[in-house]
């Protein structure tokens, strides 16, 4: 199949193959790709699924063929499921659990999970691994490393543009920690230390003493899918609140160093009864380091100030740039591509500028880290659900007011950089020289005409709104870019951004009205 796909992609480029044909082309070969996964089953779906959200790499028409790929396969035989469960525990299952009921109520590719009751009478969940699928993957890994070799070496790709032998290492590390349900046990008793003081989210229990490298057994919990309309309509569901402590459950997820859930699709969100909300499946996590953290406010920072070689020494930090990347061209591009011109904005709509910004994105020396890539997709997934919780609301205003509330919680620290920011502004080097502007004026009036007094003032008020709305589009472009780069602090303080944006461009735009009617009365103009 990979011979197969070269020959294709090589031919189509030698006949000078027009866009559109080659995006009809890699749509076939995303659907022959998803078609052969479902046949071959075991873990290769799950590398289907990791390679649909490198979007970054690949292309869009392949991508969308699989993104939808689900990760369901028939379940074992209980007898197999038996065997496994005795050998991990060592002992028969009537020691160590009152009953399991050997209907699988979910299966995957790794795992499959059965209702169960311990000896006290507490309703759990097993979560059983697959008979053999250690064996089933070391296949699976050589196969997928013939076929990387295959890539690295003939694909029609830019030398150094995809680096396949870190896309094959980082999928291999996220597969190999999905098969140990050890580390997936240490992620729920993390996540429960972390918000159990939050009463309206749940993390369920789980039991050491019944769990091993290959069994997972936690509390059962009982609720809807958060998206489940029966569920959303209920009485006692306010949809706005509930998006808001959704958004809020992640927030620090994503901006603060820890680890943080990457895989929070409806099944995994759950709304109980009594309106809590539910989190499962811990097996796919990612983690924002200390050092992490530290280098994406030096991004930001870099951004918003313009420092662009401290931008670049960021994303080098953070893993971005490819080994052999030019820092130099780096800054250069990273310079071009942040600068904004006033009237192409203006023509601009944000599927262009979306489309845009990601063509340039691709042809960068750049290689966004699996850790990031869960990053992203954990925030797109969860957006979407506050869209089905909320259709009839603004995202941002759920996601602003959580924001500047985490802000304002989290320490000094970030106002620090927003203060850095500001005082680079000429708007607000305007505002430190309040006394100067508010002098000057009284000073022309003894040496100029009443016309020219006028006309400063006025130009006083353009400058101000201008630089606003300089401000304000500095800060789009940011939420853009942050959105479909994978920069959540840039994301984050965009918004906050562009809300002071927002506030300084009406409070200077009444300004000059009330001015203008002043003059207008006292007969000046």
């Amino acid at each position: 199949m990979a011979l197969s796909i070269v020959i294709r992609v090589y031919w189509y480029r030698i006949t000078r193959k027009s866009e559109k044909e080659k995006d009809l082309l890699w749509e076939r070969i995303g659907q022959e790709f998803k078609d052969t996964l479902f046949e071959l089953k075991g873990v290769l779906i799950k590398v289907g699924q990791f390679l649909s959200i490198r979007a970054d790499l690949l292309p869009s028409g392949f991508v969308s063929q699989i993104q939808d790929l689900v990760d369901h396969v028939p379940p074992s035989e209980w007898e197999e499921i038996e065997k496994v469960l005795e050998s991990e525990w060592d002992r028969p299952i009537e020691e160590m659990m009152h009953s399991i009921e050997p209907t699988a109520i979910a299966s995957a590719s790794i795992g499959e999970v059965y209702r169960g009751f311990l000896p006290d009478g507490t309703k759990v969940a097993v979560k059983v691994q697959r008979p053999s699928i250690e064996a089933i993957v070391k296949t699976d890994f050589r196969s997928l490393a013939i076929i990387i070799w295959f890539a690295d070496h003939f694909a029609p790709v830019p030398k150094g543009f995809i680096n396949f032998k870190k896309l094959y290492q980082e999928l291999k590390e996220v597969i190999e920690r999905e098969l140990d349900f050890q580390k997936e046990m240490e992620s729920v008793q993390t996540f429960r230390q972390r918000f159990q003081e939050d009463a309206g989210v749940k993390i369920p229990e789980v039991y050491p003493s019944h769990c091993t490298p290959k069994v997972l057994v936690m509390e059962w919990l009982d609720g809807e899918r958060i998206t489940s309309i029966e569920a959303l309509n209920q009485p006692s569901i306010n949809r706005d609140e509930l998006s808001e402590r959704l958004f809020r459950l992640f927030l620090p997820q994503w901006l603060e160093p820890g680890i943080f859930h990457a895989d929070p699709h409806s099944g995994n969100v759950l709304l109980l009864k009594d309106g809590t909300i539910a989190l499962l499946d811990f097996g796919m996590i990612g983690e924002i380091s200390r050092k992490d953290a530290a280098h994406f406010q030096e991004l930001l920072e870099g951004i918003l100030m313009k420092n662009y070689p401290k931008a670049t020494k960021a994303l080098n930090q953070l893993g971005f740039l490819l080994p052999d990347a030019d820092e130099e061209m780096i800054v250069k591009l990273l310079e071009d591509a942040l600068s904004l011109d006033m009237h192409q904005m203006k023509e601009m709509d944000l599927f262009t500028a979306k489309k845009e910004i990601n063509d340039l994105f691709k042809t960068l020396p750049v290689q966004v880290p699996t850790r990031f890539i869960f990053l992203g997709r954990s925030f797109v997934t969860i957006e979407g659900m506050i869209h089905i919780i909320s259709p009839d609301q603004d995202t941002l205003s759920i996601i602003k007011p959580a924001f500047m509330d985490w802000l304002k919680k989290s320490g000094t620290s970030k106002w620090e950089l927003f203060y850095k920011w500001m005082n680079t502004q000429p708007i607000f080097q305007i505002v430190h020289h309040a006394s100067d502007y508010l002098q000057a004026p009284k000073k022309m009036l003894s040496l100029q005409e009443a016309q020219q007094y006028n006309e400063f003032e006025f130009r006083i008020y353009e400058n101000k709104k201008k630089h606003w709305v300089y401000i304000g589009l500095a800060g789009m472009a940011g939420i853009i870019s942050g959105v479909y780069l994978d920069h959540y602090w840039l994301t984050a303080g965009a918004i906050a951004l562009d809300a002071v944006c927002i506030i300084g461009y009406t409070a200077a735009s009444a300004g000059q009205r009330k001015w203008l009617k002043k003059t207008k009365r006292s007969k000046v103009i």
